[in-house]
């Protein structure tokens, strides 16, 4: 899976599911404040992240993760884990 179709897949899985408005998705935008995410809403994101890329997420892994481009690298690097297993 190539990188802009990463970013391309998970912003449209983030409009939809989180409703976040698609103008503020941005790579140095902060995940947390632009979706507005409580500790239930994390839960929904490895959840979505799940059945949209096919790897299991460890929740502490988002300890790391402050921006969107931190997100799609995330993503990125486990994707390619997977491809290669």
């Amino acid at each position: 899976m190539e990188k802009n179709e990463i970013i391309l897949t998970t912003n449209a899985f983030l409009v939809e599911e989180f409703e976040a408005n698609p103008e503020n998705i941005k790579p140095e935008a902060n995940l947390k404040i632009v979706l507005d995410l409580d500790s239930l809403d994390y839960i929904d994101l490895v959840v979505v992240i799940e059945n949209n890329f096919g790897f299991k997420v460890n929740p502490e892994d988002f300890q790391s993760i402050i921006t969107f481009q931190d997100f799609y690298d995330y993503v990125g690097t486990r994707v390619k884990q997977k491809e290669l297993v």
